[in-house]
């Protein structure tokens, strides 16, 4: 375990399971002291928190709805109080839509997905941004989706929900890079978590992702670790020049 991050304070959406969880996971094991906002699983998020502990971390799980204002507002003034400034934010936490066309789509369903994404993102990158900018550096890194390349039919609600995702970190960093903060994107394909595995199973039928590793490019499903390694650079003391930026991680998938 290395300690470039020490000292600094990550706040990770959706941080105990699949995607989140390797981001989480990432960060602390190069130093950083990790919360992470949960909305259901209390399991996983205590696990994690014993996971980080023992790397010699400080960690807390914090439950809440990512679209409740009051509560996210609550969460960022818990952090702050017991680990401190948030330095690094990760929107991560999502939701997929349903699959259906435009016509056929409820409006709640629309709200319910872009709130998510969108929405909750901005409300928690401007309740943590007064704080970072009194720190050296600050870090924001938006979890997007390689669906903003292709804006596929019958996912209007995901596509429209992460293309403003990506306007809010593209905005970002242009109102933020003189505060020394970087606000980058990653925007990874189907991963391997329990969502990817539903949707697989729902679009075509399979049951089990290790079915399909053969067709995907490198020979394997993308794994969560490998949208973590992005994030830890956008994060680490590497990146010094690379803000608003997009790096799709889906192993070149417009061409398969």
């Amino acid at each position: 375990m290395s300690d470039t991050l020490k000292g600094r304070v990550a706040l990770v959406t959706g941080g105990s399971r699949g995607v989140g969880r390797a981001i989480s996971l990432a960060l602390a094991a190069d130093g950083a002291d990790v919360a992470m906002i949960f909305r259901k699983d209390q399991d996983a998020a205590d696990a994690m928190v014993s996971e980080i502990t023992a790397m010699g971390q400080r960690a807390i799980a914090c439950q809440a709805s990512v679209t409740d204002y009051d509560a996210i507002k609550d969460v960022v003034a818990r952090v702050e109080t017991e680990l401190g400034p948030v330095g690094i934010l990760v929107n991560n936490a999502g939701i997929a839509s349903r699959g259906k066309t435009v016509a056929d789509t409820d409006p709640e369903e629309l709200l319910r997905v872009v709130s998510t994404h969108a929405l909750a993102s901005h409300h928690l990158s401007g309740l943590v941004i007064p704080k970072m900018r009194e720190l050296e550096r600050g870090d924001m890194v938006m979890i997007s989706s390689a669906a903003t390349q292709g804006l596929g039919a019958n996912g209007a609600p995901y596509n429209m929900a992460k293309c403003a995702l990506e306007a809010l970190a593209f905005t970002l960093a242009k109102e933020e890079m003189a505060n020394g903060i970087r606000v980058n994107v990653a925007a990874p394909g189907l991963v391997e978590t329990e969502m990817g595995s539903r949707l697989v199973k729902a679009t075509q039928g399979v049951d089990d992702l290790r079915t399909i590793d053969a067709n995907m490019p490198f020979g394997h499903v993308c794994q969560p670790e490998e949208v973590a390694n992005v994030v830890h650079f956008f994060v680490s003391a590497k990146n010094t020049y690379v803000t608003g930026e997009r790096l799709y991680v889906h192993g070149g998938g417009a061409r398969w």
